[in-house]
């Protein structure tokens, strides 16, 4: 018996608010991993990491709003908590993995290529192991030409979000591309969603449950406090809401003071060196030797 599958049991309400979830936490990553490409060797690790997380948790987070409306109309849904929590761990592992490929390697082709499909797999693989974290008398079932449209769509918008974060354009650019990413991700999710059909075992006559946002609202506490905490280092870093022309600013602030003899060129003195003397003046005579006299 197939069940009666129903993906807006709240109306917009739920991917609305999924959406705007997964633009946060795109912002707030793409950002981070613009402000590594900014700090010294020894703080990009810290800004990586936290971009990671960032994204990884905005993406679990959109993930289960989402699925706070999805209903099944027979038979009450349950989700195992070790299942779900490790679908966050793998989001934020395999996009860790991609963003510190771009990190240290730049915005080259290989990388991003590379980057960006680690990213996106761990963004697929994060939204399939958070539905088989779901318990109900049924089996789950996929289309498989669906399925893998949804994992196209999550390479492509991983590459295109970690190419527009290697740009280092300022605020207004991270910002679009943190939109676009959102939109992919939850367009990624519910075309999943629509690769699913469900067939129910036996009889469907059982007690109801908690509903979905009964049982999942507790779980995101933590990732949501997270996504807040990330938010205030954001706006409190002034790098991060630095324009085009104040990044240049601060780029030219870290180069030398002077400037770089090249192979070819006269040496610049640089300060501290002594000066050289000037052409066509006499030297001055040492203390205790008499200049030689005119005859």
């Amino acid at each position: 018996m197939q069940g009666t599958v129903d993906g807006f049991s709240y109306g917009v309400v739920t991917p609305v608010v999924a959406y705007l979830m997964a633009c946060l936490g795109g912002a707030l990553g793409l950002r981070c991993t613009t402000r590594s490409l900014l700090v010294a060797q020894s703080w990009r690790p810290g800004w990586l990491a936290l971009g990671s997380a960032a994204i990884g948790s905005g993406i679990w987070t959109m993930h289960f709003i989402a699925m706070m409306g999805f209903t099944v109309k027979e038979v009450p849904i349950h989700y195992d908590k070790a299942t779900t929590f490790a679908s966050l761990a793998v989001a934020i592992v395999m996009v860790g993995i991609g963003i510190f490929i771009v990190g240290y390697r730049g915005a080259t082709g290989t990388a991003l290529f590379t980057g960006g499909t680690i990213t996106g797999l761990g963004v697929a693989s994060m939204h399939y192991l958070g539905m088989a974290g779901m318990r109900l008398r049924g089996t789950l079932q996929y289309n498989t030409l669906t399925v893998s449209a949804s994992v196209v769509i999550a390479v492509v918008a991983a590459c295109a979000a970690l190419w527009a974060a290697a740009q280092v354009r300022g605020f207004l650019w991270s910002l679009g591309a943190s939109l676009v990413m959102g939109l992919a991700v939850t367009g990624m999710h519910y075309t999943g969603m629509a690769a699913l059909s469900v067939h129910l075992h036996g009889s469907t006559a059982l007690p109801p449950g908690d509903s979905p946002a009964e049982l999942l609202a507790p779980m995101m506490i933590g990732p949501l406090a997270f996504l807040l905490l990330a938010g205030v280092v954001v706006m409190f870093d002034p790098l991060m809401v630095m324009g085009k022309a104040d990044t240049r600013a601060h780029l030219s602030a870290r180069r030398p003071p002077y400037p770089v003899p090249r192979s070819g060129d006269r040496a610049v003195p640089r300060s501290g060196d002594r000066r050289p003397p000037r052409i066509g003046r006499r030297p001055p005579s040492r203390p205790g030797r008499r200049s030689p006299q005119k005859r």
